[in-house]
C-alpha cells in the first residue's frame, strides 16, 4: 500500500486514558468526537488506507471509526496489524467480542509474530509507522508503548496528530 495515503493509530488502553472511558463520561464523548474529526480530516486530506494495532482502547475505537466512515467513503481500507494470534486471549469477554467484530470487518490482516514474544508489540508498532505517513495518537505523555511509537514516528518523519493535545477537558501532559 502507498505510504503517502496510509494512516495508523496509537494510544492508551481505556484504563490508562486521562478520563473515564464509559458511556456516561462527557470527556469520553469529547474524545470520541475528536477522534472522529481527526479520522475524517485524514480522509479529506487524501488518506485511504488505515492500519490499526487491534489493542483495547484507542486502536479499536479508531478502527470502528474508520469502519463507520467506509459507508460515506467506500474507497477506504482498514488493515489489522496483529502482533500475535493470542493478542486478545486474556481480555474480558466484551472486549474480545469487540475485537472479533472489528477483525471480521477489516480488509486485510497482517500477523507480525506467530506467537507472543517480548517484542511482538513493538514490532507491530514499528510496522504500522513504517508503512504510514500519518499517525493519529492518543498520547498523554506517560512512558510505555504509545510513547515509544510516537517517538519512533517522530524519528522517522511520520506526521503525528495527537488528539489528546487538543484543547479539551481531558488533556494531560502534551507530547
Amino acid at each position: 500500500m502507498d505510504k503517502s495515503i496510509t494512516c495508523c493509530f496509537t494510544g492508551h488502553r481505556p484504563e490508562k486514558m486521562p478520563f473515564s472511558a464509559t458511556a456516561h463520561s462527557f470527556a469520553y464523548h469529547m474524545f470520541r468526537r475528536n477522534l472522529e474529526f481527526a479520522v475524517q480530516q485524514a480522509i479529506l486530506d487524501g488518506y485511504r488506507h488505515f492500519i490499526t494495532g487491534m489493542s483495547r482502547g484507542m486502536d479499536l475505537w479508531a478502527a470502528m471509526c474508520v469502519l463507520d466512515f467506509k459507508r460515506a467513503y467506500p474507497g477506504l481500507t482498514l488493515e489489522a496489524a496483529i502482533p500475535c494470534p493470542e493478542q486478545p486471549s486474556r481480555w474480558p469477554a466484551e472486549d474480545v467480542r469487540f475485537y472479533n467484530l472489528v477483525l471480521s470487518r477489516c480488509d486485510t490482516r497482517t500477523v507480525l509474530s506467530p506467537r507472543y514474544t517480548a517484542g511482538c508489540m513493538d514490532k507491530r508498532n514499528r510496522y504500522m509507522v513504517d508503512h504510514s505517513s500519518l499517525l493519529i495518537a492518543a498520547f498523554d505523555g506517560r512512558s510505555g508503548g504509545t510513547r515509544n511509537t510516537c517517538l519512533y514516528a517522530e524519528r522517522t518523519g511520520v506526521r503525528i496528530h495527537n488528539i489528546l493535545a487538543e484543547e479539551s477537558d481531558y488533556t494531560g501532559t502534551i507530547f
